[in-house]
């Protein structure tokens, strides 16, 4: 009777599945289109899946060993079910084969069962709190199925009423697994994710590469949608990404602006997308809802839409697209590889470009970038007005150096300014060759691109490409994250390609070379803050505490540090959208530091200084790595004198 009743379940639930992936299939097609190597994608997904895929999900050691035992074992039992049970290939070694198998997806289910008898606030629940049950059931009654086959019990072992049961449970575990697969439901994620890893929009982040430059807009094609107004505005590739979403909530745990108690909470945003696929409403949402500041947010069920309906004010209010802070700890924490910045930038782009609803300063900046090329509206004259002591070498008089100093906006901010001169002592201590561009540097665009401005950001992105490529140099040295990353990974797009180093980076190479005299540091306990644009964005960890070891600092690490850090909350334009929360991310930033006992926070980046300061003391204090290195600088003759060394022989750099 099982032998009857097996083969009509799982080809009819093949049957269904493969309907609903159809199904699935037409909703993100409903996308623009993108260009993806279907075939080279889908040949690239196995390693992607086993082994890039598992780079992030091996952060928790837990469920990664779960994760191998549970899908690896739901996987091949799967295929061998049909061959087994479906085609009623009665092989013993198959048969054995697919105990095996079920057993060590049984064995697996176990600890997702354990994991949910207290799961963590950050999971779903709902639907996800009945999923062990369901793998239990599928391995257990496929497991007990097999065993005639094996030759472990006799052909006719228990009768009609054991294959009645055991039909009743493989019918539960079959309807969830493969029908959850591509019909909507827990297991949703493996079909949509496996795609999702073929056809991914970054496929350069797999293979150990690293992606996080934001892309362009064709703003000279006419048909070409000014960002994401509806969910179809989006690539297909990006809705297919949205369905991959495990629910998992390591993206709400990390991001900064739920912690402050914004209204944003990333796993909620990528469901209220996947809402925005389908249709309907988030009466079914199963996890945290957005934060909001008086507690008195939307209620479930109040958030709605489909495809071709507006997302703001449907999906989601425009408050919780501007409370991001860009910094990336949730696309680098998503164990699914989901980019949620890009889709962040993508709709404030809409709101910006189209509808001009930048929130609070946002408009102000905005116009003053375009007025005089920096976003505190200062007089461009005065780029240089720190320096006027330092007589610095232009780059109009000297045509060529080894080094081109960016220095960025914080020439206009007085704390700032100490931290430029500080580099800039350093740089003549060990007699470098550099020059800079004085009043033909214009802001990078990074503040106007974040909040969605993309005409200005291309704008001030071209003429400093045509200003740098008046001129040759080897590299370009900047101490502000925000314009390396630009300047390195964005503005390559349009022409413009350079070898770009932060200072943390060049500072550690001209210590290795040993050309710098140094005495080493007296003070108190160090810790160092890593700011998102030089770590998450760029990976560079090491070179800051490099440098910091060279001075005899022993860090103090922060609990969350490294890849892990908390962003001070000074990225993405969040101070000039200023969305209000229960606390300020550089209080809970402080409240990190304040853990490690530290007497000094080294930084380096511009933005972490001014919102780390901004923290209400007592408090310790915050230095600049330049800083500290000039402080521990040897004055001598060489350093004092800075004889411009020879330029050297290169190719114009465009």
């Amino acid at each position: 009777m099982l032998n009857t009743i097996l083969p009509i379940l799982l080809f009819a639930a093949l049957a269904l599945t493969l309907l609903g992936a159809a199904r699935r299939v037409a909703l993100w097609r409903q996308g623009r289109r993108a260009k993806v190597s279907l075939l080279a994608g889908l040949l690239a997904m196995p390693r992607r899946y086993l082994v890039d895929l598992h780079h992030v999900v091996a952060r928790d050691r837990y469920m990664s060993n779960t994760h191998v035992a549970t899908a690896g074992g739901f996987a091949l039992a799967a295929m061998l079910a049909v061959a087994v049970h479906g085609f009623g290939w009665h092989s013993r070694v198959l048969g054995v084969a697919l105990l095996v198998a079920t057993g060590v997806m049984f064995c697996g289910a176990l600890f997702v069962y354990k994991r949910r008898l207290n799961p963590p606030a950050r999971l779903s629940k709902g639907p996800w709190m009945r999923l062990p049950k369901s793998l239990l059931m599928f391995s257990a009654s496929f497991f007990i199925a097999t065993l005639p086959v094996a030759g472990v019990l006799p052909v006719d072992f228990g009768g009609w009423v054991l294959a009645a049961l055991l039909g009743l449970g493989v019918l539960w575990g079959v309807c969830e697994l493969f029908l959850g697969m591509t019909w909507g439901g827990p297991l949703k994620h493996a079909f949509a994710g496996a795609l999702h890893l073929a056809w991914h929009r970054r496929p350069e982040r797999f293979g150990g590469g690293r992606s996080s430059g934001l892309k362009p807009l064709d703003l000279a094609d006419p048909t070409a949608p000014l960002g994401v107004e509806k969910p179809k505005d989006f690539t297909w590739n990006q809705l297919l990404g949205f369905d991959a979403c495990v629910q998992c909530g390591r993206c709400e745990a990390m991001c900064p602006a739920f912690a402050a108690g914004q209204p944003l909470n990333p796993k909620k945003l990528i469901q209220d997308m996947v809402i925005g696929l389908a249709g309907g409403t988030d009466a079914r949402y199963a996890g945290s809802p957005y934060p909001s500041a008086d507690g008195k947010g939307r209620p479930l069920g109040d958030h709605g839409g489909n495809a071709h309906q507006p997302i703001v004010d449907g999906l989601v209010s425009a408050d919780t697209l501007w409370a991001c802070t860009t910094c990336r700890a949730c696309v680098e924490e998503c164990p699914m590889m989901i980019e949620h910045v890009d889709a962040i930038v993508d709709m404030r782009r809409h709101l910006t470009l189209e509808k001009g609803a930048t929130p609070n300063k946002g408009a102000e900046v905005l116009e003053n970038l375009i007025a005089t090329d920096n976003p505190g509206g200062f007089a461009p004259g005065g780029r240089l007005h720190w320096a006027t002591d330092l007589a610095l070498p232009l780059m109009a008089e000297v045509k060529q150096a080894d080094v081109l100093f960016w220095v960025g906006d914080g020439a206009f901010d007085m704390r700032n300014q100490r931290t430029l001169r500080a580099f800039v002592k350093v740089l003549k201590a060990a007699a470098v060759d550099f020059a800079v561009l004085g009043m033909e540097e214009r802001d990078s665009g990074d503040v106007a691109r974040r909040l969605g401005d993309e005409a200005t950001f291309q704008l001030l992105a071209k003429r400093n490409i045509h200003s740098l490529g008046q001129y040759r140099f080897n590299r370009i040295v900047t101490c502000d994250p925000h314009s390396f990353h630009v300047l390195k990974n964005e503005y390559g797009a349009f022409g413009g390609h350079y070898e770009v180093h932060h200072h943390s980076t060049y500072m550690a190479d001209l210590m290795s070379a040993q050309r710098l005299t140094l005495t080493p540091y007296r003070g108190g306990s160090v810790t160092y803050h890593d700011p998102c644009y030089l770590g998450r964005y760029n990976g560079e960890y090491e070179a800051p505490r490099q440098v910091l070891r060279g001075l005899g600092i022993e860090v103090k690490e922060m609990q969350r540090s490294g890849f892990r850090s908390r962003c001070c909350g000074g990225g993405g334009g969040a101070p000039i959208t200023d969305i209000p929360g229960k606390q300020r991310i550089p209080d809970m930033r402080m409240g990190d530091i304040r853990e490690t006992g530290a007497e000094l926070v080294a930084v380096g980046c511009p933005q972490c200084t001014a919102m780390l300061e901004g923290v209400v003391a007592p408090r310790p204090e915050i230095k600049d790595i330049a800083e500290l290195v000039a402080d521990a600088l040897v004055e001598t003759p060489a350093s004092v004198a800075t004889p411009r060394a020879k330029a050297p022989e290169v190719a114009e750099v465009n």
